[in-house]
């Protein structure tokens, strides 16, 4: 169970909106940045595996990160996820007003992202056990559209009409092979994010020190199976330019294979993109009340609706906010920021972990190799150089803000010790 649980995470609407953007950062050979993400995230998932096996509550990065620095990089941590969270419903939501829509109606991308996140919030506002339920049919037709992808694919090169020569093109007019791969692995790793959620699990799940380290890459390593055939399937039945200039790339292999109905295809694809930034949604709005709950942000966002207990003014702030920054970045960008932001996480839980070698605890736990959180750490340091400028004032902009509010959250909690 918790393995179909960090798979239904991590398995989503990322690769149907991201592919072509890797394509364009990385050349033809699609599956190698994605597989080059993949072992990156390995890395940082063998941490989060000794610290949820040694720690095994719920708290995730804010936890691990105040046990080894304090309060200040616990927030600091804490806010970073916070607001990855809100930038990924931010591009999500631009995702959805793009080709895959365009298969229906012909409508303003701002309109749309307006309804798109307007409705979103009233469904998270409604209640959990509507949105779980909707996430269940949701996971099932998004995996469906994904294994459908592959099938095209592979039909399309069987009957000659496709080009496997392009899945060993790695480079740009711009790039040579190796930047190519790293800066399409920035945008690929967005696909992988999600599995650092299931920490706050860990708790309920029966013998975790067995169980989870093999739910967790195991569930990593078919995910990135799967994404690694999305992508060649991809580049070998569409040409790498019409791939990345398409912000329904995969709508695309459905056109070059026919026999489909691509309005089929593009609502399994809007399910998708709908599915995942729900699940986000809900997610930062209820982090957003624990902190607020805590002292650590403003009480409004307690606020909650008097009959339904949902935490109304932090689904109405963490929407806006991801309103806003839709309004004012596109996909791709968006998608870079939000990884720029969970780099930083991971590097402190990387390094948290190796300050934590020191704690002794009384239970058996994973423990993984010295060397494994070390190359997790370096490995987001690389990632991160590989973001670009705009990226950065956009990122560097929020970080200031967390830095700031993580003072007050360190005063406060010294004050109140």
């Amino acid at each position: 169970m918790l393995y179909f649980f960090i798979l239904g995470d991590v398995l989503g609407a990322g690769v149907y909106v991201l592919v072509g953007q890797v394509a364009a950062e990385s050349g033809g050979a699609v599956w190698a940045p994605l597989l080059a993400a993949l072992c990156l995230a390995l890395l940082t998932a063998a941490s989060y595996a000794e610290l949820v096996t040694k720690y095994p509550r719920a708290g995730g990065a804010s936890h691990y990160a105040t046990l080894a620095y304090g309060p200040f990089v616990g927030f600091f941590a804490g806010f970073c996820m916070l607001a990855a969270g809100v930038v990924s419903v931010a591009a999500l939501a631009r995702g959805f007003g793009g080709d895959y829509l365009s298969e229906f109606v012909s409508l303003p991308v701002v309109l749309v992202t307006i309804v798109f996140l307007v409705a979103l919030a009233l469904l998270n506002a409604r209640g959990i056990s509507e949105s779980t339920r909707a996430n269940v049919v949701a996971t099932v037709v998004e995996v469906s559209g994904l294994l459908l992808v592959i099938g095209l694919g592979a039909w399309v090169v069987l009957r000659g009409d496709g080009n496997v020569g392009r899945l060993t093109e790695l480079g740009t007019a711009s790039e040579g092979s190796v930047a190519a791969l790293l800066s399409g692995a920035v945008l690929a790793y967005y696909s992988f994010v999600g599995f650092e959620t299931s920490v706050n699990v860990a708790e309920e799940t029966r013998d975790p020190r067995r169980s989870y380290p093999r739910a967790l890459f195991g569930a990593l390593v078919t995910a990135g199976a799967v994404y690694a055939l999305v992508g060649a399937a991809a580049a070998a039945a569409v040409p790498t330019g019409r791939l990345a200039g398409s912000s329904g790339p995969l709508l695309e292999v459905v056109r070059a294979a026919g026999g489909v109905p691509t309005e089929l295809f593009s609502a399994i694809a809007l399910v998708a993109v709908a599915n995942g930034a729900l699940l986000t949604g809900i997610m930062s709005s209820r982090l957003a009340y624990g902190m607020a709950r805590d002292g650590l942000l403003p009480r409004f966002l307690t606020k909650v609706l008097p009959g339904r207990r949902t935490p109304w003014a932090a689904i109405a702030v963490t929407t806006g906010l991801a309103l806003l920054l839709a309004l004012t970045g596109d996909v791709s960008t968006l998608a870079s920021t939000l990884v720029l932001l969970l780099l930083v996480v991971f590097f402190v839980v990387n390094t948290a972990l190796l300050v934590l070698r020191r704690d002794a605890v009384p239970r058996e736990h994973f423990r993984a190799p010295t060397a494994v959180p070390v190359l997790g750490a370096l490995s987001c340091v690389l990632l991160a150089t590989r973001i670009e400028q705009e990226v950065w004032l956009r990122g560097l902009l929020v970080l200031a803000v967390g830095a700031a509010l993580g003072v007050v959250a360190a005063a406060r909690s010294r004050s109140g010790a």
